[in-house]
């Protein structure tokens, strides 16, 4: 894109973009019942959300099709600006620029077809699909490598992030991703600490605020939760088990949702950790969960080890366009791949960490194969490598992060003794000091490689050396 062009992109503000033809192939589909169906296209959907978050632009539809496809697909994007069966878009097009007070070249419009040109002319930045009509051509500003319906859309709202800067950014040049509130993870960056509290909180408010002014004291960078639906996550034959729980014998399904947090608890959590300063975010288990924790403005989404083969989640969590921080315990390499490939195909620049992790609780020490950090490391070059522990004792997560972890996890408790089965597992807050002490002292000790010689040898050197070099010799006086 060339200067003049991006500085149109930068002023943007709406987005406008026919449907037929660009949000779909143009084709004609017929249900069982006669009326007619739309194939979109799921990159573009992602282009919208991205759009909102990345870029703070919104995305309007203009189109002279009134299939009830287009409204659904229209509701689950959130697009509140549709405008279906219109016969002249350019009257639509003034009457949005006066109701939201816009000026025509703070939109931006993408169409194919003879009745989007007039609109193209008053927009201010325009694109079409690549097998657009050659008139279009003519008059867009940018013609998409790609055809209606495959992803041109997005093609295009990903040319206005860019030049917008958008707000998580992953870098294949130096690995690193920038998260919501400025905070850079990755190579060359000190190793972010995530204190795992997962359900250590027991259903407890006040033990999980107490668990944040710990990890807050220890010094950590981010707390992380879980967030599930029993009904999903718990397979129905195991609801009625009956289990011992510190609220009396209850049935497993109904300890399940004792230990869950709702909206007003995850209120409290997101206000209290913005009041002492440390991010936090959540293990999502489930696709309700990822739309309830939408409600919040947390930094990434960690995709849970069991997690790494369900695919509607991670479709679900990808559309947010928050970080992903994806854990590989209980997996092959080929399930790894496998979930990579999807990621990939969907967004290649999708930002991504990668978690080495055995899911045994505690681990055995035979059993951490930490080497595979590099292994990682070497196997996607520029996506930031960390380290997901659940064994016992605090040197090997040290030395995870001598390996080059960019960030490691630990699970975090009050009390070891503690009723719950993350607890043995987990560091207790003196741990978690130390933790953050040693890694800390170590990456200050790792230095940057080069070789010098010190302020503090000089002395020695000029006791116990034979033969100094001239630079180091003391100059004499006049």
């Amino acid at each position: 894109m060339n200067e003049i062009l991006k500085q149109k992109a930068a002023g943007i503000k709406l987005l406008i973009t026919d449907c037929d033809g660009v949000l779909t192939d143009a084709g004609v589909y017929y249900g069982s019942n006669g009326e007619d169906l739309k194939k979109f296209n799921m990159r573009d959907g992602m282009g919208v959300e991205r759009l909102r978050k990345y870029a703070g632009v919104q995305t309007s539809i203009i189109t002279g099709e009134l299939s009830p496809s287009i409204a659904k697909r229209a509701e689950k994007l959130q697009i509140t600006e549709l405008h279906l069966g219109i016969k002249d878009k350019v009257i639509v097009f003034k009457e949005i620029c006066d109701r939201l007070a816009l000026k025509p070249e703070e939109i931006a419009y993408i169409g194919d077809d003879h009745n989007d040109l007039e609109v193209m002319r008053l927009a201010g930045l325009t694109a079409c699909p690549a097998d657009a009509l050659p008139r279009i051509k003519n008059q867009a500003d940018v013609i998409c490598t790609l055809n209606g319906g495959e992803g041109c859309f997005r093609e295009f709202a990903e040319l206005i992030i860019d030049t917008k800067s958008n707000t998580f950014s992953a870098s294949s040049l130096n690995g690193t991703i920038t998260l919501n509130n400025g905070r850079v993870i990755g190579k060359g960056q000190p190793s972010y600490i995530i204190a795992e509290i997962g359900i250590n909180h027991n259903g407890s408010l006040e033990t999980a605020k107490k668990l944040i002014d710990e990890a807050v004291a220890a010094k950590a960078d981010a707390v992380k939760f879980q967030k599930r639906t029993p009904e999903i996550c718990v397979p129905k034959d195991q609801w009625e088990i009956m289990r011992d729980t510190p609220w009396g014998r209850i049935t497993y399904i109904d300890y399940k949702r004792k230990t869950e947090f709702g909206i007003a608890e995850y209120a409290t959590i997101d206000q209290y950790c913005k009041k002492l300063g440390i991010d936090w975010f959540v293990s999502a288990w489930d696709v309700p969960s990822v739309d309830f924790m939408e409600q919040f403005d947390t930094v990434m989404y960690k995709l849970a080890s069991a997690s790494l083969t369900d695919f509607a989640l991670i479709q679900r969590i990808l559309e947010t366009g928050k970080p992903l921080m994806l854990s590989t315990g209980m997996s092959t390499i080929k399930e790894i791949e496998a979930t990579m490939n999807y990621i990939m195909a969907f967004d290649e620049n999708y930002p991504l960490f990668i978690a080495h992790s055995t899911s045994a609780y505690p681990c055995p020490l035979q059993e951490l194969n930490l080497k595979m950090i590099q292994t990682l490391e070497a196997k996607y070059p520029g996506i930031p490598i960390g380290y997901s522990g659940h064994e016992t004792g605090l040197a090997t997560t040290v030395a995870a992060v001598t390996l080059g972890a960019t960030f490691v996890e630990r699970h975090f408790t009050l009390d070891r003794a503690m009723w719950g089965s993350d607890h043995a597992a987990s560091v207790e807050p003196q741990g978690l000091q130390r933790l953050v002490r040693d890694i800390r002292d170590i990456e200050t000790a790792l230095g940057d490689g080069e070789k010098r010689v010190y302020e503090s040898e000089l002395a020695p050197m000029k006791r116990l050396r034979v033969n100094i070099s001239d630079e180091y010799k003391e100059k004499p006086t006049a």
